[in-house]
């Protein structure tokens, strides 16, 4: 299909077991195949794991909810003093989005592969004002969870990057999952490409550091560990049934791009509703990768869809994006039909 992805990979767990279906490959120049062993990058879905982490502070007292931006960051962004917690994973803050800010793009642009640090990626944006009063409206910021993700840093005492290990990756066994600073992958490598019409797929796999997603999307795991993570969030495995009450409170809101059927946004996490059913979970894209994971609300049953190439909603939409969107209903009614 032009415009197209490479290689596409559906990974569906019913409660009789995982079914995968692959198409296409994961390397072009070896056509290595498409396999839930392969690394990828994560996307906008690496906001699951920082609300993971945030989440099970609130747990265990570390941190509330109701918790400010003025007293966990004192007199570091004095205009954004009165957010809390909970409008920072619901992306109602209005703190403006960071990878919007003519910086932001200057910097890519002049060093696409350089390493910038949390506080560079917030300053981009530091000094602007609120786009709305903090709680009033829903508006997708990635400036969120990085925002968030230096919140953890200033009541762990710790990295965020240890804070991951702490509150995720080991109580889940997640030993293939990690947040790097630099464009090295791991292998087997599901290899991201830019598509453009008349011209061969561009590997684009080491072409941007992850560095600057940070906690909003640098993240890279497996098919496989994704959906051992997503099934174990979205069941609450992590945080307590009052934590959990508190993130499903849900407003009108897509997720980036968005997922099937009617979206709503949650703390850290998406409800997706569906004529099949309602699963909970995230989506995500960056250049080279189209993310979507998902769980219904037990975690019994649950879906992953990976494509090696960027598509979104952008206009016009493609045909690549709406078989996109018709492959993550179809995966969603597969994982709800056993």
């Amino acid at each position: 299909m032009p415009g197209g992805p490479p290689g596409a990979i559906a990974l569906v767990q019913t409660k009789a077991g995982v079914r995968l279906s692959t198409a296409g490959v994961a390397d072009r120049a070896t056509g290595q195949p498409v396999t839930d062993g392969d690394f990828m990058r994560l996307a906008s879905v690496a906001k699951a794991y920082n609300g993971a982490v945030a989440l099970s502070l609130v747990q265990q007292g570390k941190l509330a909810l109701t918790d400010t931006i003025g007293k966990l960051l004192p007199g570091q962004f004095p205009v954004w003093n009165a957010i809390t917690v909970a409008q920072l994973l619901h992306h109602t803050s209005g703190l403006p989005d960071y990878t919007k800010s003519q910086a932001f793009l200057t910097q890519v642009s002049a060093d696409p592969t350089a390493t910038v640090t949390p506080p560079q990626i917030v300053g981009f944006v530091a000094n602007q004002p609120l786009l709305f009063p903090p709680g009033s409206k829903y508006d997708y910021s990635d400036t969120d969870n990085i925002v968030v993700g230096l919140i953890v840093e200033a009541v762990t005492g710790q990295s965020y990057e240890s804070e991951l290990a702490t509150q995720v990756y080991t109580p889940l066994s997640l030993t293939n999952t990690s947040l790097p600073n630099t464009t090295a992958m791991g292998q087997p490598t599901l290899h991201g490409y830019q598509v453009a019409k008349g011209q061969p797929p561009e590997d684009v796999t080491t072409a941007l550091s992850p560095s600057g997603a940070w906690a909003s999307g640098g993240m890279v795991s497996t098919p496989a560990e994704l959906n051992t993570f997503m099934r174990a969030y979205v069941a609450g495995r992590l945080f307590g049934p009052t934590v959990q009450q508190a993130q499903r409170q849900f407003v009108p809101g897509s997720s980036g791009p968005p997922g099937p059927g009617t979206n709503s946004a949650g703390l850290a996490i998406y409800r997706y509703q569906t004529p099949c059913g309602t699963v909970y979970g995230h989506t995500g894209n960056f250049p080279g990768y189209t993310m979507f994971a998902a769980a219904t609300s037990d975690g019994s049953q649950s879906v992953v869809v990976a494509v090696n190439t960027q598509l979104n909603t952008k206009e016009p939409v493609s045909a690549a994006y709406t078989a996109l969107r018709h492959l993550e209903s179809t995966a969603v009614c597969a994982a709800l039909a056993g």
